[in-house]
């Protein structure tokens, strides 16, 4: 990435976390005629070429109700006005958005409000909700339960109106080959899409309980299994980038995370890219694209959902199994109370794939896989998060070290 931008971007991150973040937000809120409250910085999303956005909890006066506001240094294409500030100080362009008011999420307001989502999908009452994921400016995933709904327990998804129509057609196609993923039961295209509820215990779970060898080999063969039934219509999807493609923008975002190990970051990223320059990826195959343990969901020892489709598409089967690898590899590092057993079941399962693909492909996109998860370290609620981070850091220059 480039240097004038790198440190731009460094210099976002600080603005946003930093004091000055206070007047910013001051600004915004006077625009509206509010005043800030007591504030904190709650997470930080940096998508390295793309800029900052920062999301801050703020304390209402006496009887009032907390605010949620957002600052990005993003690319915004919705105008300013009710409920959307702009900003400017010299080069820097800030916008202000009280959630869920998310400029370019038009659907998130309805989805996070239990009035708004009866509404759309028709409800005799109005189902309780739970926002589970929310990607500023990108996507959000919301939980809703009740009666009406089918299975009791549904999914809405919110994305940006012009990817739509790609995801419902992501699920249709799985569904419609027998693959265990969710499906579409209403969608809007304004960017709300309803997907049932997967059945199962994640395989975080199963992992966090502990797998001898033998349950380890089998339930990894069964996702293989799974990845064999992807159908043949996502080779004529559009083809993202695999993880380890883009060591670089992750290199930089980490760097941004970890300044002092900035010259580490950088020769690790430098050796991603020529790892994959020198190892063989295999043949282009359908591809999930997103594959790791959250977004598998098991029931008696195989496969009962597979989620988040978004990256189905075109790819190679390295990539898949190495992400696989590279988010089970970084669970000891996140919670290593939780996840005690995990190094035996990584050894298993490296060796199983290291028969399937190219062991040195295998072990360079792992790495370039855990060096796109050490930014995701920095949680605001997590005290001692940096150890998390720099164990990621360790962890991606061991699978490169195989390569």
């Amino acid at each position: 990435m480039d240097e004038s931008l790198s440190q731009a971007e460094r210099d976002d991150v600080a603005l946003l976390t930093g004091p000055g973040a206070g007047e910013i937000l001051q600004a915004a809120l006077a625009a509206e005629g509010g005043t800030l409250g007591a504030w904190r910085v709650h997470t930080v999303h940096h998508r390295p070429g793309a800029g900052v956005t920062v999301g801050y909890t703020v304390e209402a006066g006496a009887g009032g109700q907390d605010d949620y506001l957002c600052a990005t240094t993003g690319r915004v294409t919705a105008e300013p006005g009710e409920g959307l500030v702009r900003l400017e100080n010299g080069r820097t362009v800030v916008h202000v958005w009280r959630h869920p008011a998310d400029p370019e999420l038009p659907a998130l307001a309805d989805a996070c409000s239990p009035a708004g989502l009866a509404r759309r999908l028709s409800l005799p009452e109005p189902p309780a909700i739970e926002l589970l994921a929310y990607r500023p400016l990108r996507r959000a995933v919301v939980r809703a339960r009740g009666t009406a709904l089918d299975d009791g327990e549904v999914y809405a998804k919110v994305v940006r109106p012009k990817t739509l129509r790609d995801l419902a057609a992501r699920h249709d196609l799985l569904t419609d080959a027998g693959v265990p993923a969710p499906r579409v039961l209403h969608a809007d295209g304004d960017g709300l899409l309803v997907i049932r509820a997967g059945r199962g215990t994640s395989l975080a779970g199963e992992l966090a309980r502990g797998m001898e060898p033998a349950r380890a080999r089998a339930v990894l063969e069964d996702v293989v299994a799974v990845l064999d039934r992807l159908p043949a219509g996502a080779l004529d999807l559009p083809r993202r980038a695999a993880w380890a493609e883009r060591a670089g923008h992750y290199g930089h975002a980490a760097s941004v995370v970890l300044p002092e190990h900035r010259e580490r970051i950088e020769r690790l990223a430098a050796g991603v890219d020529a790892a994959l320059a020198r190892t063989d990826p295999g043949p282009v195959v359908p591809t999930h694209g997103d594959l790791y343990e959250a977004n598998l969901l098991m029931s008696d020892g195989r496969v009962s959902a597979v989620l988040d489709v978004d990256a189905l598409g075109p790819g190679h089967r390295v990539d898949d199994l190495a992400c696989l690898l590279a988010h089970v590899s970084v669970l000891p590092h996140l919670a290593p109370r939780t996840y005690p057993d995990v190094p035996a079941v990584l050894a298993t399962w490296t060796e199983m794939c290291s028969r399937w693909v190219d062991p040195g492909a295998l072990h360079a996109r792992a790495a370039g896989v855990v060096l796109s998860l050490v930014a995701g370290a920095r949680r605001r609620e997590v005290a001692d998060w940096r150890v998390d981070a720099e164990g990621r850091l360790a962890e991606a220059e061991r699978w490169l070290s195989g390569a």
